[in-house]
């Protein structure tokens, strides 16, 4: 039986910013139980429902150094869908509304999250084969495995797998104060370990110790081995890329589920989309007040409004994309000036555009079900789910070829009558409307050809059993 401790700072149902709490959540339950033993550490912060804390049971607590100080360290348990749950209790840190705030702040905590990860193991009687380490609030967890914990026997051969989410994210900040929060000796901070442009990096240092790394597609593994991805570490990832594995992320093929969603107006599936998905599209209209129409072309956004997802492109094409015939809905939060961006067009094209500047997981899924396309036109993106979740609902994703997008979208050929999607490469609004303008052509002139991509689409399998099997393979070779 192999045994594996998945740690990270955010897990569905618990807590989630973004899509590492979808893999935390999802993947442990994916394993075969009578061969793997796998389990989730997360914080026990003051913002978890309350229908979840009232269910967690106290293990043991005792105090630990970090730094110069001696901090708390209390163990909360629960089961949760077959996968146990282990929440690392310390008010002082994991207090507040948000689970992320100020940078220096989060240093500190996650520092603390970091060393408690591994203090608590022996007190819950867990010893792992392999801890499977999420982006920098885990990263010195690899560090502090094969150096202040390496010469205790409990910890003597324990692996570790670091799994990047978003290379962006670095938990970077200067030496001494990293140095004193996490108790690390001097000598770490060099630049071929921890220290990156005179700064200190958390995630670094997971990549430099960690037995294998992750991430989440396979083309963003390339990426990120070239200065315009790499952030600044694509030199150390070149160097251990025969270590490095890109595993594409799953979607719950329960939650999003077309045939059974209780949040659309009519349910479908690859047989009977034809005439059911338009429903939704009818519905949509209504709820949000567009004209009501089936043979508009509509489009939808669902992101986080962040210049990583490439609404600048938009932001230039916007006039164009707009024709007659076309309604674009959008949905989500993030920059101010993204969300004003939309609003602004709304205000210019109240019959073709609804901007919703709010977070909805009912609307999300009504917006996959009713729009034709979905828009995913991103700077860069490391796995991407909207575009998996499109294609389970038939609607068709219009991407550019980065990251994951690129590995899981292949672009139609009319020629072939092959294709799931449109894409474009070049991060450029010309190219992006050509895309968009091409969609169009085809869903108003070749309809049989667009029935066809839909049902292709629907067709496509990124659910998180065939990732599960992957990551078998990568603990098996550890």
């Amino acid at each position: 039986m192999k045994r594996v401790a998945y740690i990270a700072s955010e897990c569905v149902p618990f807590i989630k910013t973004g899509g590492l709490a979808d893999v935390v959540g999802t993947l442990p339950k994916k394993f075969n139980k009578e061969e793997y033993d796998v389990r989730v550490i997360i914080p026990n912060y003051m913002c978890l429902p309350a229908k979840f804390k009232n269910n967690m049971r106290y293990l043991t607590h005792f105090h630990m150094d970090i730094g110069w100080k001696q901090q708390y360290v209390g163990v909360m348990y629960m089961e949760y869908e077959g996968v146990p749950v282990y929440f690392i209790d310390n008010e002082y840190y994991f207090n507040g509304f948000n689970i992320y705030g100020d940078v220096k702040w989060d240093i500190e905590k996650f520092c603390y999250f970091s060393k408690a990860a591994l203090s608590i193991l022996p007190g819950i009687g867990f010893r792992p084969d392999i801890v499977h380490c999420h982006d920098w609030q885990a990263g010195l967890v690899p560090v502090y495995l094969k150096t202040l914990f390496a010469s205790n026997p409990f910890y003597r051969g324990m692996k570790s797998v670091m799994t990047i989410h978003n290379l962006q994210f670095q938990g970077k900040w200067d030496i001494k104060t990293v140095a004193e929060y996490s108790g690390l000796p001097m000598d770490l901070f060099t630049p071929d370990k921890l220290e990156i442009n005179k700064d200190a990096s958390m995630l670094k240092g997971g990549l430099v110790y960690a037995d294998k790394i992750t991430t989440v597609s396979n083309t963003y593994a390339g990426e990120i081995q070239m200065p315009y991805y790499g952030e600044g570490l694509d030199g150390l990832l070149q160097a251990r890329n025969q270590s490095l594995w890109g595993i594409v992320n799953g979607i719950d093929y329960q939650v999003y589920n077309p045939e059974t969603d209780g949040a659309l107006a009519a349910n479908y599936n690859k047989y009977n989309y034809r005439e059911n998905k338009k429903k939704n599209k009818l519905a949509l209209q209504k709820k949000l007040g567009l004209p009501q129409d089936e043979n508009v072309y509509m489009i939808g956004i669902v992101s986080r409004l962040t210049d990583q997802k490439g609404l600048d492109l938009i932001d230039r094409a916007m006039n164009d994309i707009m024709t007659d015939g076309t309604q674009l809905v959008v949905l989500g939060t993030g920059d101010r000036r993204y969300e004003d961006m939309f609003r602004y067009y709304q205000g210019i094209h109240p019959a073709k555009l609804s901007a919703n500047i709010y977070f909805s997981d009912e609307l999300s899924h009504q917006i996959y079900g009713g729009c034709d396309a979905i828009l995913v036109p991103s700077r860069f993106e490391p796995c991407g789910l909207t575009q998996l979740m499109a294609l389970r609902y038939g609607s068709l994703p219009i991407v550019r070829e980065t990251g994951g997008l690129k590995d899981t979208v292949v672009p139609f050929n009319e020629f072939e009558g092959t294709g799931t999607g449109f894409s474009f490469l070049n991060y450029d609004f010309r190219d992006l409307l050509n895309t968009i303008n091409y969609s169009k052509r085809v869903f108003f002139d070749m309809k049989e050809a667009w029935y066809d991509m839909m049902y292709r689409a629907m067709e496509q399998d990124y659910s998180w059993d065939k990732s599960a099997r992957i990551y078998e393979q990568l603990y098996n070779e550890i």
